[in-house]
């Protein structure tokens, strides 16, 4: 065996978690862990769901598979925002979301509270002006920015300390 098989082995063995799944140093999922049973029933429910299909040489990642974990990839996207905590709340940002979008709701939100906004009703949300540039291209990009209004306030908000 070559050296360079013997670094690939070790690689390949070294076990991590990663989102409570065992991984290799390469990040790839180490299946070993899990039954047979475990693993028959997801590839099942992902070829049922239409996620991978089966060929001859094995799966494969289907369309509306690549397009879950885009979706996923997309749910860890980062905005740059330069803001002391101190910033006038001057920005309201409303928002309705068709029903169907509650991933998408609750990504929105989490992003929000990032920015230092705080939530006046679920759907209405004050923070400091103006939304980051990237963040709203992204919600155009995703077709969302049409769900989402601001309005620059006059005066800022002032937040009720509980």
């Amino acid at each position: 065996m070559s050296i360079i098989e013997e670094i690939l082995r070790e690689f390949s063995s070294t076990n991590k978690k990663y989102g409570g799944m065992s991984v290799n140093l390469f990040g790839i999922p180490n299946f070993k862990s899990y039954s047979k049973r475990t693993l028959r029933t997801s590839f099942d429910r992902l070829v049922k769901n239409e996620m991978i299909k089966k060929e001859l040489n094995g799966f494969i990642l289907t369309a509306k598979g690549k397009k879950y974990l885009k979706k996923k990839e997309d749910s860890f996207k980062t905005f740059s925002l330069l803001i002391k905590s101190d910033e006038p709340k001057n920005l309201i940002v409303m928002f309705d979301m068709p029903i169907a979008q509650k991933a998408e709701r609750e990504w929105f939100r989490f992003h929000l509270k990032k920015f230092d906004y705080v939530m006046i009703q679920k759907s209405v949300w004050v923070g400091p002006s103006p939304l980051p540039k990237d963040f709203l291209d992204y919600l155009k990009e995703i077709k969302l920015k049409d769900c989402v209004v601001t309005f620059k306030l006059a005066k800022p908000y002032k937040v009720k300390k509980n």
